[in-house]
């Protein structure tokens, strides 16, 4: 625990209020007790920034004079990725209004820093749109469902994930077919689910409240029983998906034993032995940062093969690698190293007063802020740098499984939005109190009413930034290369 501060006087026990035990206050307590002692409420602190930033204004966005154009913000941040790979990320953001919104999380944050903000701040996902939600594996074999994409993830203002959350809602119910007020509803009731959960996180017991909202009664928390269906086929394709499948297809025996990787481009090929061989090296570092119980699991895999595989979409043209490690009976265990770049929210926080602190490592921010907002973590989580460049390192395949959004039923995206609303306020109210953001948002649905006017609008924005980047695609002044 951090060093001894000041002493707090705190009630003996059984002794009612007339006698004090002098206790050392503790760094990392002191806040919360100082708070005690002087009779101040989170939530009323939150009410009163009502006034100062009303919910109504929350539907505010104008795009300014400075506003990059759709091209520049996308060849900006294709900057530092691998060249060759670049035009097949634009042609995956070429592809859907949606699609566009997925690749341009920094476009996104130099509009939302122009957009009414509290001030009050969480580690968010940064880039939570409705796609970054799905089902993943935790160590007893179970499946999980939460946020599960944190390259941009930094501590910044919590209206900035749900305001991304709801627009992405506004252009996947728009490319599944659902008609305008269906989507304007999913914005409007992933918010309501965000207001509502946190007001349920606000009354509950610290503790409670840290591991709130079970999976398995999440769908009754948020009504989502249309979307039963949906998350059973997907919890059955996770639980199939699998580093032993994707061995099985991506890999081919070797004489001697073992297996290597088979090239596929140019989603993934074999690299030269010097740098699968720095990869490989790189696992050593990434050992030092796991917990030492898991220490003896991956002591019984050797490392067989390294290739480079590309992967998302604003992740194309980072440098990816799969590690494929095989135990004494040759079942596979896949890792997959993956770069990890300064956040794309990074040059825009300092303009609404959020100054995040020198980044050391650029891998351990990505698993830090993931482990901060998820209830559950992979349990082989960690980083390592190959060479000069920091990566973070997780299971591959580690029975992820995806809800589309953009292909839901109409009568599912309400019941979805829901769901991912709840979801995100319960991963903000690790690292916010969230008696602070209840007390804002409040209990009418001023709020939701306020971002589903704002996720339209900006719906509407992207639809004409996407249209201007297939504009130039078309023109030549971009490359492309579509359905890689």
């Amino acid at each position: 625990m951090g060093g001894i501060g000041d002493v707090v006087a705190l009630p003996r026990q059984g002794e009612g209020g007339g006698r004090v035990r002098r206790l050392p206050r503790v760094d990392g307590f002191a806040e919360i007790l100082a708070e005690t002692a002087r009779g101040e409420s989170p939530k009323a602190a939150g009410k009163a920034l009502r006034g100062d930033v009303p919910r109504a204004a929350h539907d505010a966005f104008a795009p300014d004079a400075g506003r990059p154009d759709a091209v520049t913000a996308v060849e900006e941040s294709n900057r530092g990725r691998i060249e060759e790979l670049t035009p097949i990320r634009v042609g995956r953001m070429a592809a859907t209004p949606f699609a566009f919104l997925r690749g341009s999380a920094g476009l996104m944050a130099y509009d939302l820093a122009r957009t009414p903000l509290t001030g009050i701040g969480a580690q968010i996902c940064g880039d939570a749109h409705a796609a970054n939600f799905g089902l993943y594996g935790d160590a007893r074999g179970g499946l999980v469902i939460d946020l599960n994409d944190f390259d941009e993830t930094v501590h910044g203002p919590w209206e900035w994930d749900v305001k991304r959350l709801a627009a992405s809602l506004v252009l996947a119910g728009r490319e599944a077919g659902a008609d305008e007020d269906t989507c304007r509803q999913a914005a409007h009731d992933a918010t309501g689910a965000y207001r509502r959960t946190m007001r349920l996180l606000a009354k509950l017991p610290a503790l409670d409240a840290w591991n709130a909202i079970a999976d398995e009664e999440l769908v009754s928390h948020t009504d989502a029983h249309d979307l039963l269906g949906t998350l059973e086929r997907v919890s059955e394709k996770a639980r199939n998906n699998t580093s032993g499948r994707f061995a099985a297809k991506s890999t081919i025996g070797v004489a001697g034993g073992g297996r290597r990787f088979v090239d596929a481009p140019p989603v993934l090929r074999r690299i030269p032995d010097q740098d699968a061989a720095a990869v490989a090296g790189s696992l050593g570092a990434y050992l030092a940062t796991l917990s030492e119980d898991r220490l003896p699991l991956l002591g019984r895999y050797a490392i067989h093969d390294v290739a480079f595989r590309v992967v998302g979409t604003g992740s194309v043209g980072t440098r990816s690698y799969v590690v494929l490690l095989l135990d004494h009976r040759g079942e596979p265990l896949v890792l997959q190293v993956k770069e990890a770049r300064p956040s794309a929210l990074l040059p825009h926080l300092a303009t609404v007063g959020f100054t995040p602190g020198p980044v050391a490592h650029e891998g351990r921010r990505v698993v830090l802020g993931q482990k901060r907002m998820q209830v559950v973590s992979d349990a082989l989580l960690g980083w390592t740098s190959v060479g000069e460049r920091p990566f973070q390192v997780r299971q591959f395949r580690n029975r992820k499984g995806s809800v589309d959004p953009a292909a839901l039923a109409a009568d599912e995206v309400d019941d979805y939005a829901r769901m991912t609303g709840a979801l995100l306020a319960r991963a903000h109210a690790h690292s916010a109190d969230p008696r602070l953001i209840a007390g804002y948002c409040g209990k009418n649905e001023e709020l939701d009413e306020a971002v589903a006017s704002f996720a339209v609008t900006y719906a509407d924005r992207t639809e004409a930034d996407h249209a201007e980047l297939v504009r130039a695609v078309k023109k030549g002044r971009v490359a492309a290369e579509a359905g890689v």
